[in-house]
C-alpha cells in the first residue's frame, strides 16, 4: 500500500497555490530517507506573481505607522507560541532534529527575536535635525527599501526564516521568501500563520530549487536580495544582483576557530565545545568545529574530546537521549563522508568517522587530530558533526592559524587570562568572538561575518538597519 504524500503549496497574495505549470518535487525526511511530501517547483510565472503581490502590497504596509507594524509582529510571535507544537512537528519532519531540543532551543529564541524586531519598528534612529548651511534645515529619514527577495537555508529553516522576515516586515518592507527545496514544510506553515495576521501580499512564500532562487534575485522588482547559504550561492547572488545594483545581504559559510589555552579548565571546555561542535549535527555556520589547542595540553584535550564524542548520541527525533539528528540530505552525507575518506595520512580519526545505520542520513560524532593548516578539512567547511584539532605553540601562532582561512564569521577563546582574552578578541578576524563559551546568540547583538562569510548583519539594531535606507531632506527656513 502506497502512502499518499502531503501536498505543500506556495503562498502568494494571501492564497495557497500550486506552481503555475504544476511541477513538483519530492521532499525527503532525512531521518528515514523517505519522501513525505511534494512541494511546488516554482518557475518564472510563480516568481512574477509573488513579486507583483509584494510590490502591490508595499505602499500600504510602508505607510503604516510603526506601532501598527509592531502590533502585527507581536501577534505573529504570540501565534507562533500558540502553534508551537505544529511548527515543531513540521520542522522535525523537515530536518530530523530531536523533538525536545527543537522545542527548547528554537521556539523560544524565534519568538523572542520576532518580539525584538517588533520593538525595533518603533526605534528608528537618525542624526538630529540641524542647520548645516545658513537658512537651511537638514533632517534624515530612514525608510524601508521595498520588496525583499529572501532565501533561507536548510539547517534552521524556521529560525532563519524569522531572521529574514522579522526585520524586513518591521522596517516596512514586503517579502518574498524561498525556503530550501529540502525543507519547505515549516516555512509553508509559517506562511499560513503570518498570512492570517498581515494583509495579502505583505508576506509571500514560494518553494523551489536553485533556479527559483536565481529567478527571484534576477527579477527587476526586489530592491534587496538576502540569502543565508553557501559561499558559492552567495557569490552567485552577489553577481546576479549586481546587474541592476540591488542591495545584497549575505550570511554565508563559517569555519570557527576555538582557541584553547593551557590555563583552561579542560573538562569544562571539552563539555561545552563538544556540544557547540556537534549540536544540529554540526550543520551550523558558527559550530565549534576547528579546535586549536596549546601544545602543553593537546594530548589530554584530544583524549577527553574523543571520549565526549564517543558518549554523544545521534538518533531519531523522539529519542530524548540524542544531541543531534541526521544530516539534512543525501548530498550532505556524501560531502561529510568525503572529507573523512580524503584525510591525509598524517591525520588520525580519534572518534567516529562513519555513517550510523543504513536508514536516514546519520553520521557519528567525529574527532580528527594530527592535522596541518593547509589540509582540506581545515580550510573548507565540512558542515557536519566533525571536530578537528590542531596544536599551537604560542599566542602568535594561535592567531595565525585561527585567521588562516577564508571564512570569518565566529570564533572563541578559552583562557582564564583576561588580558590575553582581550588581545585575542582584537586580533581574531571574525564577526563574533566568544570568550569561555561558544555559540550563544541574543536578539540584541549582531550576527554576521567578514571575508567569505559574507556581509550584512542578522539580529540586533544593526540587522534592522540593513533593511532600511537613508534619505536626506533639506528645507529652507527663510521666509
Amino acid at each position: 500500500m502506497t502512502t499518499e504524500l502531503r501536498r505543500l503549496r506556495n503562498y502568494i497574495n494571501g492564497e495557497f497555490r500550486d506552481a503555475a505549470d504544476g511541477r513538483t518535487t519530492e521532499v525527503i525526511n532525512p531521518a528515514t530517507g523517505e519522501a513525505y511530501a511534494v512541494a511546488p517547483l516554482s518557475g518564472q510565472a510563480d516568481v512574477d506573481a509573488a513579486m507583483k503581490a509584494a510590490a502591490d502590497a508595499f505602499p500600504a504596509w510602508r505607510d503604516l505607522v510603526p506601532a501598527e507594524r509592531q502590533k502585527a509582529l507581536l501577534k505573529i510571535a504570540d501565534a507562533f507560541e500558540e502553534r508551537a507544537e505544529e511548527l515543531i512537528a513540521a520542522e522535525v519532519e523537515n530536518t530530523g532534529k530531536p523533538i525536545g531540543l527543537t522545542r527548547s532551543e528554537e521556539i523560544p529564541p524565534m519568538v523572542d527575536q520576532i518580539r525584538f524586531f517588533a520593538g525595533a519598528a518603533r526605534m528608528l534612529e537618525g542624526r538630529a535635525a540641524g542647520e548645516y548651511m545658513e537658512g537651511l534645515t537638514s533632517i534624515v529619514r530612514r525608510e524601508p527599501i521595498g520588496v525583499c527577495a529572501q532565501v533561507a537555508p536548510w539547517n534552521y529553516p524556521m529560525m532563519m526564516g524569522v531572521w529574514k522576515f522579522a526585520p524586513a516586515l518591521a522596517a516596512g518592507n514586503t517579502v518574498v521568501l524561498k525556503p530550501s527545496d529540502t525543507t519547505p514544510a515549516s516555512t509553508v506553515l509559517m506562511a499560513e500563520i503570518i498570512g492570517s495576521i498581515v494583509p495579502p501580499g505583505v508576506f509571500n512564500v514560494i518553494c523551489g530549487d536553485r533556479d527559483t532562487g536565481r529567478a527571484m534575485v534576477e527579477h527587476r522588482t526586489p530592491a534587496m536580495a538576502s540569502i543565508t547559504g553557501s559561499v558559492r550561492a552567495g557569490m552567485q547572488v552577489a553577481e546576479s544582483a549586481s546587474k541592476d545594483l540591488k542591495r545584497v545581504h549575505l550570511e554565508l559559510g563559517g569555519k570557527a576557530p576555538v582557541v584553547v589555552f593551557e590555563d583552561t579548565d579542560i573538562a569544562k571546555a571539552v563539555e561545552d565545545i563538544s556540544v557547540a561542535g556537534f549540536f544540529n549535527a554540526g550543520q551550523d555556520c558558527t559550530a565549534a568545529t576547528r579546535v586549536l589547542v596549546h601544545e602543553s595540553i593537546h594530548d589530554e584535550f584530544v583524549t577527553a574530546l574523543a571520549k565526549a564524542a564517543a558518549d554523544t548520541k545521534t538518533g531519531l527525533p523522539d529519542d530524548e537521549d540524542v544531541l543531534f539528528g541526521p544530516l539534512n540530505n543525501a548530498n550532505q552525507l556524501k560531502q561529510v563522508s568525503g572529507f573523512i575518506e580524503r584525510l591525509p595520512a598524517h591525520a588520525k580519526v580519534e572518534a567516529g568517522g562513519q555513517r550510523v545505520g543504513e536508514k536516514g542520513y546519520f553520521f557519528a560524532p567525529t574527532v580528527v587530530s594530527g592535522l596541518k593548516q593547509d589540509d582540506e578539512i581545515i580550510q573548507h567547511e565540512v558542515f557536519g558533526p566533525v571536530i578537528t584539532v590542531q596544536s599551537f605553540t604560542d599566542e602568535a601562532q594561535a592567531v595565525e592559524y585561527a585567521n588562516g582561512v577564508e571564512y570569518a564569521l565566529a570564533s572563541s577563546v578559552w583562557t582564564k587570562d583576561h588580558a590575553r582574552a582581550m588581545r585575542l578578541s582584537k586580533a581574531l578576524d571574525f564577526g563574533c568572538v566568544w570568550i569561555n563559551t561558544h555559540i550563544p546568540l541574543v536578539a540584541e547583538m549582531p550576527h554576521g561575518g567578514f571575508k567569505k562569510s559574507g556581509y550584512g548583519k542578522d539580529l540586533s539594531a544593526y540587522g534592522f538597519d540593513d533593511y532600511t535606507r537613508i534619505k536626506h531632506v533639506m528645507t529652507s527656513i527663510e521666509g
